[in-house]
């Protein structure tokens, strides 16, 4: 960030007390391999009180329980909760629609993982980190692990850019849960009987923007638009549901306003 902006430049190690809300709409796959696209509203919020950073991301809650120090280097731990929502209503596909509708999976776990600072000026933040979670709510009742790697800075006091690189495992409950096709389904949708196994399920990239409209990133309000594209693999990708009906390839976009306290 340029030292030409009139108002000092903010403390990079500064813990006050911050909360951003954000809402938009999100244009999101039907279900998870679908060639369908559907808008819906979208929400976010991240913050951090007394120390503890939170955030969400797309259904899911994370908490940072260790308060970042005056290093360059933090360690990143803390429990994620959210929902999965996948095929647990009408969808625009005919043959997949006739299949037997899902329930809501509960899934809890956590994260850990390490952010490092500084690596091209003194607010950016490289940040590698595991997720596990596992379904308590008694839909597929699997684990997922997902490896992440985050990249995001301020290019001016203004502008903030991330980019970030995932890939996900789905145990075996998952892949029957969501893609297997048994013979009782198979005869009430019209799709081949298929038994997935579970493995590497995804690769995904993503990119964010967040605009400062007032004031600047600090506080205020901005305009943030992030996008993201995922390759489905292994059994996730071969079955009927994403192979005949579907596609391998999943897109996502968001765009809305935000507020920082």
């Amino acid at each position: 960030m340029g030292q030409t902006d009139a108002a000092p430049l903010p403390d990079p190690n500064d813990q006050s007390d911050t909360v951003t809300i954000g809402a938009g709409a999100a244009y999101i796959p039907d279900y998870e391999g679908s060639d369908d696209y559907r808008i819906i509203p979208a929400a976010a919020i991240r913050g951090r009180v007394s120390g503890i950073s939170f955030f969400t991301r797309a259904t899911y809650l994370y908490v940072d329980v260790i308060p970042r120090g005056d290093g360059s280097v933090e360690f990143d731990i803390g429990p994620i909760v959210g929902a999965r929502l996948n095929r647990t209503g009408k969808v625009d596909d005919d043959f997949v629609d006739a299949l037997p509708e899902l329930k809501t999976a509960i899934e809890v776990g956590g994260f850990a993982g390490i952010t490092y600072h500084t690596l091209t000026n003194p607010y950016d933040s490289l940040s590698f980190r595991l997720d596990v979670v596992k379904d308590v709510g008694g839909a597929h009742e699997s684990t997922l692990v997902t490896p992440k790697i985050d990249f995001g800075t301020p290019v001016s006091r203004y502008t903030y850019v991330g980019l970030s690189l995932s890939a996900e495992w789905a145990g075996g409950k998952y892949a029957d849960y969501y893609y297997s096709i048994s013979p009782a389904a198979s005869l009430a949708s019209g799709l081949p009987v298929y038994d997935a196994d579970g493995g590497f399920k995804h690769w995904r990239v993503g990119a964010l923007v967040n605009q400062s409209l007032t004031g600047d990133l600090t506080k205020g309000l901005s305009l943030f638009g992030t996008g993201g594209y995922t390759r489905l693999a292994g059994d996730f990708r071969d079955g009927p549901m994403v192979d005949l009906r579907g596609s391998g390839s999943q897109w996502l976009a968001a765009v809305g306003l935000a507020y920082t306290f």
